[in-house]
């Protein structure tokens, strides 16, 4: 098995959280999070793989029509969950650039840049002080780096085991299990 992320004081900005698979926590179970801040106050993201099954032109406002209108929508965590937090990620090949909490005016711009993927999320994922640390010395989260084909992935329930599996043949096991091994 990988060695996994130890808690550091270092930020985990960039990184994505997987839920480690005994992880229960409706809001979490299976998530993967992308990190955007992470700092001695604490630390926020959005959960990657919960689609709602909309786009921001099926809401009502100003997204209704125009370019952002085919946007995909998905719920990005428990904390403040109708507000509404836009992630352009940019694929380059030094890696990628993540812009985090754009204005739609800026998400427009990005959304005509080549080897851009824009996404729009219901809420966000969010710890007070200490919390992230905390919950990483328990082994709730495996922290990995973000892979530069994150974006060409599925966004669904599927994004989970596809990264933990990245992580070694030990995480597929984990992967596998069912969710009531009982009734396997």
């Amino acid at each position: 098995m990988r060695e996994r992320h130890k808690p550091t004081k270092e930020s985990l900005a960039g990184a994505l959280l997987l839920a480690h698979p005994s992880l229960r926590d409706p809001n979490f179970r299976r998530a993967v999070v992308l990190m955007s801040a992470h700092n001695p106050d604490g630390a926020m993201g959005v959960v990657l793989n919960r689609p709602l099954g909309q786009r921001l032109g099926e809401l009502k406002g100003e997204f209704a029509l125009g370019p952002l209108a085919g946007v995909p929508l998905c719920q990005g965590g428990p904390v403040e969950e109708k507000q509404l937090v836009l992630v352009a990620w940019q694929t380059r090949d030094d890696g990628f650039r993540l812009h985090f909490g754009i204005e739609p005016d800026k998400a427009t711009q990005l959304l005509d840049e080549d080897a851009t993927a824009l996404r729009a999320y219901a809420g966000y994922s969010g710890w007070s002080a200490g919390q992230l640390e905390s919950e990483l010395s328990q082994s709730t989260w495996v922290v990995v780096s973000a892979p530069t084909d994150l974006f060409s992935q599925p966004m669904d329930e599927t994004l989970w085991r596809t990264l933990l599996v990245r992580e070694g043949a030990e995480w597929q096991l984990l992967a596998d299990e069912p969710d009531e091994p009982g009734k396997n």
